[in-house]
């Protein structure tokens, strides 16, 4: 197993459990005791950890498993969400995207659109993500508008003032978020406020409101809310989202789209 395998391996078991200890987490890599402690140390060196006496710890009681890290998780669904999200967006419009690797997913899903292959544009896409106005720059017949603001390694987002600034000037026909949690009663959430406060205002200047997330982020809460579950128009989501959960995102009047 190659070292980024390990890491991101290591961060994925970390942020599942909350803790790590080196002989278990040996076992479960099939490497030696001494290379998991090596790993650790490294992981700690760059804050993506906290070192114990025979292990490791997350940070805090919420952890935020950094964007090039989290690729590879639930990746066959995000990819099936995404094909959905796209679906729903019409040629000439202008779509919002808030960093994330299934807002990734849909941008990527986006490009690959045969009756997108050309216009003037044939789609205008505003991001705050770095990463994604990246892949998305090389296609001539996508408009691509990049925010200003400060980037957060975490998640290649550009958050903070400058970004408030260019958003209060645009309006957009859907915005796609990316969340972490998204609930009836709590509605749709990030990790970090300032990724926050950049999404909350990409809902507010949509006409309709598109949350993309996996089953394993619905019937949950986090740290800094993004927007009131009234204000979402659209979910889509995986088929082994609980049918509890799709009744009661229903009955609030949100559509849920599975796929």
């Amino acid at each position: 197993m190659s070292r980024d395998a390990r890491w991101q391996t290591l961060l994925e078991l970390l942020a599942e459990h909350g803790r790590l200890e080196v002989e278990e987490a040996a076992t479960r890599l099939e490497v030696s005791a001494a290379t998991i402690r090596r790993d650790l140390d490294q992981l700690a060196e760059q804050q993506m950890l906290v070192r114990t006496r025979g292990g490791a710890v997350a940070h805090g009681v919420s952890y935020e498993l950094p964007l090039r890290y989290k690729t590879a998780r639930r990746a066959s669904e995000k990819q099936r969400i995404a094909k959905a999200v796209a679906d729903l967006v019409g040629p000439g419009e202008v779509v919002g995207l808030t960093g994330g690797t299934t807002t990734t997913e849909v941008a990527r899903a986006l490009a690959v659109r045969g009756d997108l292959a050309s216009g003037s544009p044939a789609l205008t896409v505003v991001t705050n993500a770095l990463n994604i106005a990246g892949e998305l720059a090389v296609r001539p017949q996508f408009k691509i508008v990049v925010t200003g603001g400060v980037a957060r390694p975490q998640s290649y987002e550009l958050v903070g003032p400058l970004a408030d600034g260019a958003l209060g000037r645009i309006t957009l026909d859907v915005a796609v978020l990316g969340v972490v949690a998204f609930d009836v009663t709590h509605g749709a959430a990030a990790q970090d406020e300032t990724e926050a406060a950049i999404n909350r205002l990409l809902c507010e200047r949509a006409e309709r409101v598109i949350v993309a997330a996996d089953s394993s982020k619905l019937g949950r809460r986090a740290f800094a809310r993004i927007c009131a579950a009234d204000l979402v128009d659209t979910l889509v989501t995986d088929t082994a989202v609980a049918p509890e959960l799709v009744r009661e995102f229903e009955e609030a009047g949100i559509r849920v789209r599975t796929a």
